[in-house]
């Protein structure tokens, strides 16, 4: 694979990840969750958990810069032939899963954004789907337009990494402009009294208060991701020691001050009654879209809406590139399925992990935004983000001499508020056990499917054999 990605194409990688369309939905689902414009809370500590587990993410990335992020760092953490060969195994499982949630996510902001330009795709509907039960669907014009968007994705992606990030920059472009503008029309139509009209009790400490804090951080944390998909494709980076710490903190600095002041200025336009009354709404597919038909009329509501699903076409672009190296990372290692080691012959890239992933995001595309994000979010964080804030601690102790190009900033303190973060998301909301009870499933699952094939291999826990790191370069 070519080292071809610097700083400028790896940070623009990680915000247009960021940058998706969720902001553009979510605004309505976090002010309903706190009642109030003091669901500004969610944006700012959000920000806060982000930066620390950013750090995680810079240090290993630093440290271990192959291709496939947390596959690698949880294989080399708590040992290629020991736990981190069950460890890694059940961070590719669930990104089985996880993987094709994020993408179709976006892919399903893009439609229902569409549906403010051609309200005839049509609203959900529930059907009785096996083993999940009853569930809302999209409708089916929205969800094939979503397919449509997760093909023209791959097709873009199927060439040389080169030329991908050339095409990051120039998504990068419009992902800006939209933002800007938006930001522009709210502070130039300000009004404090709208921004800052908290209710009564809006920051009085008790249980409603921590629990819509909870449902506000998971949608944030959810907004917020992406920082790290420059890790996935560490393989591909030019200098990675310097080029992914500094790639991961700038963009989450540029992303977060971007979010904090077009949430702001927007709720000084709209109030937020307005907008938690939106939530369970039609209205919710295109907030921003009635925002700038308000200040500006229908027509120039109609070229935001297409700024916006640029955006949201941009975040399903570097989705599906990051986590396409990452069950190619783990076939390399004999952990996965063969045919995903496969590179293209010419352009050198892992077209069969591309095409795999995309593919089944499309099957993601029929089910309802916000149950995607809920899912997505409680399975990686339980499956993947705890193991590895505690993996950057034990590494520090396993491997103390492994040369770290970056170390975190004030050492352990960032790891520790990460977890404790991540667990306050998981338990602290209305209804959690719905998605612990998923991820409790994928991880047994996960565990049978491994063991099984352990024994059959004589690979921990049930033998010795040991496994050689494979070269990239």
């Amino acid at each position: 694979m070519i080292r071809g990605v610097g700083v400028a194409g790896a940070t623009t990688l990680n915000m247009i990840d960021m940058i998706g369309v969720g902001p553009f939905i979510t605004i309505p689902l976090i002010i309903a969750a706190m009642n109030g414009p003091q669901a500004m809370l969610g944006w700012i500590v959000g920000a806060l958990l982000v930066v620390c587990d950013g750090l995680v993410w810079a240090e290993l990335g630093a440290a271990i810069p192959g291709t496939g992020g947390a596959y690698r760092y949880l294989s080399e953490i708590y040992g290629r032939d020991k736990l981190g060969r069950l460890m890694s195994f059940l961070f590719i499982w669930q990104l089985t899963f996880s993987a094709p949630l994020s993408i179709a996510s976006g892919c399903i902001g893009f439609a229902q954004y569409a549906t403010y330009i051609f309200p005839a795709l049509g609203t959900g509907r529930k059907v009785t789907v096996p083993v999940l039960g009853v569930v809302e669907i999209n409708a089916i014009p929205v969800a094939l337009l979503a397919i449509a968007t997760v093909g023209l994705a791959v097709v873009l992606l199927y060439r040389r990494i080169t030329i991908v990030e050339r095409l990051s920059k120039f998504l990068w472009v419009g992902v800006m402009l939209t933002i800007l503008w938006i930001i522009f029309a709210g502070l130039t139509h300000f009004d404090p009294a709208l921004a800052f009209d908290f209710p009564a009790g809006a920051f009085t400490l008790r249980k409603e208060f921590f629990i819509g804090l909870g449902s506000a951080l998971l949608i944030s944390v959810y907004d917020y991701w992406g920082y790290y998909n420059v890790c996935y494709f560490g393989g591909e980076v030019r200098d990675p020691g310097r080029t992914i710490p500094r790639a991961i903190l700038y963009s989450i600095f540029a992303v977060a001050a971007i979010y904090i002041v077009m949430n702001v200025a927007i709720l000084g336009v709209i109030p937020w009654r307005e907008f938690a009354s939106t939530a369970r709404t039609p209205a919710q597919n295109y907030v921003i879209s009635s925002f700038m038909e308000r200040l500006y009329g229908h027509r120039a509501a109609l070229v935001a809406t297409g700024l916006i699903m640029w955006t949201a076409f941009a975040s399903v672009f570097s989705l599906v590139l990051g986590y396409s190296r990452v069950p190619y990372a783990a076939a390399l290692d004999g952990n996965y399925f063969k045919v995903f080691a496969r590179v293209h012959p010419r352009h050198r890239f892992p077209h069969v992990s591309l095409l795999v992933l995309g593919g089944i995001a499309m099957v993601f595309c029929f089910f309802r935004l916000a149950d995607v994000i809920a899912a997505l979010v409680v399975i990686r964080l339980v499956v993947q983000f705890m193991a590895q804030t505690v993996g950057v601690v034990v590494l520090r102790v396993r491997r103390p001499r492994l040369p770290r190009p970056f170390r975190m900033w004030l050492y352990p303190l960032p790891a520790l508020i990460a977890f404790v973060g991540f667990i306050y998301i998981i338990l602290m909301r209305d209804n959690y056990m719905k998605q612990v009870k998923y991820a409790a499933v994928l991880i047994v699952i996960g565990l049978i499917i491994y063991l099984v094939r352990a024994r059959a291999r004589g690979e921990f826990p049930f033998g010795t054999t040991q496994v050689a790191a494979v070269s990239e370069e």
